[in-house]
């Protein structure tokens, strides 16, 4: 019998993947690389997207 999976919204930013690690390019002393993490602005790191409230929603022209 099939499982059925969550319907959980994607953020359209990031496309779920809410977190990435960046090089600089540089080496630490010990030889491994100068990393970054940067998070999606959009959704904050969390990777779905919020539910749209009345506020949010654009209404009219």
């Amino acid at each position: 019998m099939p499982q059925h999976a969550r319907n959980t919204p994607v953020c359209r930013s990031c496309e779920g993947f809410a977190t990435a690690a960046i090089t600089t390019g540089t080496r630490h002393t010990d030889g491994t690389r100068v990393t970054l993490r940067v998070t999606c602005p959009t959704c904050k790191g969390t990777g779905t997207a919020r539910p749209a409230t009345a506020s949010t929603v654009p209404a009219g022209r």
